[in-house]
């Protein structure tokens, strides 16, 4: 507001949107918003125009006429926030120095500029010109996701006049209400079942399936269909009509799960998604925080859930490889490890993620699974030898899955063909089934005492170290029961979400109350065209089933409730809860 340029770092549902939302309402003329989602421009422009504020967008799927009539209104200052794509802004330069009185420029997701960025969008690349044709405009960049080297890429491609002691906020990236969990060595039977059963157990609250390729989408989501549930997959492969479908449609509720590709998630502003599920490791901190950061948003609790496999760090691996800049590869590899060592935590979650982001966070945070039950380990030597001595008479030339058929006794061409049911280590390792030592391989990796050559076929090596365990000179403490998480509904897959009961400060929240509001919002959307939470969301709904407020003024005075949706939905709620109220005195 006094003119000077801000690099802001929020977690997603931090409240980035207020920064620049705010100032906007404030100052004199309009702010422009520069988006990368027609999405999630849509979301904006409903919510502010929910409460009575004048916005409005261009991209590529606003009509003509309408075109004609943001132009007009920009023009006569009637707009406080214009949304727009970055490729658009780009033909519209010349429109707005001549005819419009702009008060800032807002950068969202600003990370897209950067090549170090987890999500670099070339068209974001020119944005860099806003300086030059406009000196006198501050202009505000926001992301959920940037560390220093990205940070410092953003300021410099932007030209923004700020420096990291001037000028760029850092907000704390904690979100306490998600809680953070990590499932190892699941096999893809096992992750189905649990997932089925999840979501089964998680009835009409929205969540988001992200998978690491295309096919998997499709697969989960014909499984989870065919089980009744109401689901899409999303993925770029699919047309951007079909896409905008199933993201539509997810908004509206009219399906509760998408299984997805990291394609989709930026332009949901969607406030009640209760959990997301990574089928496969993200490969980056900052990705997988972003992805996780779209629960919960509302406040409300939320899980999180990891599943963590010694194939996703091949499949990684392997992309990383691929890549022909040498100093990407090393920065993708760095990231890649980093995510591991979240992934194999055996402390706080919370704690390595909110460091990773340079906030210091000494205390546990008593929602992760790692606080919830701390791991025991037990002396695994023996164990660890079977699967080493596997390694070794193998030559060290079989991937893992083809060692554990050898530890398990399992007959295949590629056991016969090769005699390996003639060794000696053949079905030695009968007393663990395939999970448990999915996750000892995945151990024995992250301890140094095997490691995978992706040149060859993903071969198990034995370290120096993992020959001295093999000769008994070493010995090996393993996480006990590291992957026995239940997949069965009957052993409380619900306890997944860790967080506190819901209780709102001011007493207990009323169910019975909280589902009659919230068919009545759903009506409402309904009728306006627009999804449940641009109405009001779970959090707001939760305060009035708690409150009850029985007249006008009071019905004001909940967190949440503005004069605007005072005067436009008071009415309706205040009798809902006063015949409510009614109800109970009769039966009581």
């Amino acid at each position: 507001m006094s003119g000077k340029d801000c690099l802001v770092l929020m977690p997603t549902g931090g409240g980035k949107s207020l920064c620049y939302q705010v100032p906007a309402i404030a100052m004199s003329g309009t702010a422009v918003v520069i988006s990368p989602l027609i999405s999630l421009m849509k979301d904006q422009v409903q919510i502010l125009q929910s409460n009575g504020i004048a916005a409005e967008a261009l991209n590529s799927a606003t009509p003509k006429v309408y075109q004609d009539i943001t132009y007009r209104r920009c023009m006569n200052g009637e707009i406080k926030l214009l949304y727009i794509s970055p490729e658009r802004l780009m033909t519209e330069l010349d429109f707005l120095m001549k005819h419009a009185k702009i008060s800032l420029f807002a950068i969202d997701e600003a990370h897209c500029i950067s090549h170090w960025g987890h999500d670099f969008r070339p068209e974001y690349s020119q944005l860099g010109l806003l300086h030059q044709r406009f000196p006198d405009i501050p202009i505000v960049a926001l992301t959920a996701t940037a560390d220093k080297v990205t940070r410092q890429d953003i300021i410099q491609q932007l030209g923004l006049r700020v420096d990291e002691n001037r000028g760029v906020y850092i907000s704390s990236f904690d979100r306490p209400n998600l809680s953070l969990r990590v499932m190892h060595g699941y096999s893809k039977p096992n992750k189905d079942a649990f997932i089925i059963n999840y979501v089964r157990q998680h009835a009409e609250e929205p969540g988001i399936i992200y998978c690491l390729s295309r096919k998997s989408t499709e697969e989960l989501a014909g499984k989870l269909k065919r089980q009744g549930f109401a689901v899409a997959p999303y993925h770029a492969g699919m047309t951007t009509p079909a896409r905008d479908r199933v993201q539509e449609a997810f908004r509206t509720d009219q399906i509760q799960v998408v299984c997805a590709t990291i394609a989709f998630g930026m332009g949901i502003d969607k406030s009640n998604i209760r959990w997301i599920i990574h089928y496969n490791m993200p490969k980056s901190m900052e990705g997988f925080y972003q992805e996780i950061g779209r629960a919960g948003r509302d406040g409300m609790p939320a899980d999180t859930i990891l599943f963590y496999s010694l194939q996703d760090i091949v499949q990684l691996s392997q992309f990383i490889q691929d890549s022909p800049d040498e100093e990407q590869r090393k920065t993708n590899n760095e990231k890649l490890r980093r995510m591991r060592q979240y992934a194999e935590a055996q402390i706080c979650r919370r704690r390595i993620l909110l460091n990773y982001f340079n906030e210091l966070y000494d205390k546990d945070c008593h929602n992760c699974d790692v606080c919830h039950n701390p791991p025991k380990t037990f002396d695994g030597t023996i164990a660890a030898q079977k699967a080493l001595s596997a390694a070794a008479r193998t030559f060290e030339s079989r991937g893992a899955g083809t060692l554990i058929d050898i530890l398990l006794g399992r007959s295949s061409d590629t056991i016969r063909r090769n005699g390996y049911d003639h060794l000696p280590t053949f079905g030695k390792g009968k007393e663990y089934d395939e999970r448990r030592w999915r996750d000892y391989f995945l151990q024995l990796l992250q301890m140094g005492y095997i490691e995978i050559d992706y040149a060859h076929y993903n071969a198990v090596k034995i370290t120096p170290y993992g020959w001295e365990v093999l000769r008994g000179v070493r010995q090996v403490q393993l996480v006990e029961n590291a992957t026995e998480q239940s997949v069965s509904p009957k052993r409380g897959v619900r306890q997944l979400r860790l967080t506190i009961p819901v209780v709102h400060s001011r007493g207990t929240v009323d169910p019975q109350l909280f589902e009659i509001l919230k068919q009545q919002r759903k009506k409402l959307a309904s009728e306006m065209g627009v999804p449940a939470f641009v109405v009001m969301n779970d959090k707001v709904l939760t305060a009035l089933a708690t409150l009850k407020p029985q007249t006008l003024d009071a019905f004001g005075d909940v967190p949440g409730i503005g004069e605007y949706k005072k005067n436009r939905y008071g009415e309706v709620f205040v009798e809902l809860i006063r015949q409510y109220a009614r109800n109970q005195q009769k039966n009581a």
